[in-house]
């Protein structure tokens, strides 16, 4: 009884050993699927890590070429704004020049955006001893003394003096470039009524040096004879830019008030200028004229034969001589574009 006891006792050892054994191969088998699980879902996380690490290192590139942009795009905004500032300052000077009264007689034609103005040049023309401008009203005439050259001119008790013809050139502007910007202690004011000038002057200063009428106190008080306009420089900046602001003011000038227009004064500065050798179509330049007699008396002779059309002259419209023994003399005159070459 005890050894089938203990043969039943032994084949349960064996079963449950078998049992035990077949336990162990299916942990392990488990064991190594969960390892290989365990390697791949590592595999996969280290792979969406790095795949998340691309899309944030993009996305701080994304962020930085945005910053650039935007850095960009406020600098072009700042520069826009600038260049804004600038044009409306300038719309605002041309809309408030000074009112004038025109009649317009020429032709139509497309406008453009730019402002034009007339320039009439101002030439200061140095003339040496001995010498003489000649202006004729023909400029065939002027060409044809230029031919010449030299010329024998009579002055009476066989007395003869040879001078010599020479072109007159000047110096004259091309291109003209200005800009303008509004004055921060003058105002310019138009629409005054005709009367004394010294009076209205006087009655202007007074009524804007009052604070209660927006002024304050006047460092000056100018009349402009071109224009008929008054401009009135003040002490400090900010007395101009607030009487500005209202256009029209009422000023008492004569027994009753009278609507006066207040603008900026625009003051300009020349940023280019470009010139050109011109020369005078109708002027000639006489040297080599010596001094044998009276000035007016010579001046006289020499106009006389150079109007004759045997010595090759014609009508003169101006004629000027600087005698030896005087300084250079300097001759303003206004050129129009008719007397110098386009």
């Amino acid at each position: 009884k005890k050894y089938s006891q203990i043969l039943e006792e032994q084949k349960d050892i064996k079963d449950s050993t078998v049992e035990h054994q077949d336990m162990t191969q299916q942990f392990k088998i488990r064991t190594e699927k969960l390892t290989e699980a365990l390697k791949k879902d590592e595999i996969s996380f280290k792979e969406q890590i790095a795949s998340e690490e691309a899309k944030l290192n993009a996305l701080k590139q994304e962020k930085s070429d945005l910053m650039e942009e935007l850095q960009r795009i406020e600098a072009e905004i700042e520069e826009e704004d600038s260049r804004n500032a600038h044009l409306r300052e300038r719309a605002d000077v041309f809309s408030k020049m000074p009112e004038k009264k025109l009649v317009f007689s020429g032709k139509m034609g497309k406008a453009n955006d730019t402002e034009d103005f007339e320039m009439k040049p101002h030439i200061t023309y140095p003339m040496e001893e001995g010498t003489a401008l000649i202006t004729f009203e023909e400029e065939d005439v002027a060409i044809k003394i230029l031919e010449m050259r030299k010329h024998k001119v009579d002055l009476g008790e066989e007395c003869r003096i040879i001078v010599e013809a020479q072109p007159v050139h000047l110096m004259m502007p091309s291109l003209v470039k200005i800009d303008t910007e509004i004055c921060p202690q003058r105002i310019l004011i138009s629409n005054l009524p005709k009367m004394d000038t010294e009076t209205m002057q006087n009655k202007l200063e007074i009524h804007f040096s009052k604070s209660k009428n927006g002024g304050g106190e006047v460092d000056c008080c100018e009349f402009l004879p071109d224009s008929g306009t008054v401009v009135i420089t003040f002490v400090e900046k900010n007395i101009a830019e607030r009487l500005t602001e209202t256009e029209h003011h009422e000023v008492k000038l004569t027994q009753t008030k009278h609507k006066v227009r207040v603008t900026p004064f625009i003051n300009g500065k020349i940023t280019n200028l470009e010139t050109r050798t011109s020369m005078c179509r109708r002027t000639v330049l006489l040297t080599g004229i010596p001094n044998i007699m009276d000035q007016e008396t010579l001046q006289d002779m020499l106009e006389i034969h150079f109007q004759k059309n045997g010595n090759g002259g014609g009508e003169i419209e101006a004629f000027l001589y600087n005698p030896l023994g005087q300084h250079a003399l300097a001759l303003f005159s206004n050129v129009s574009s008719e007397d110098t070459e386009e």
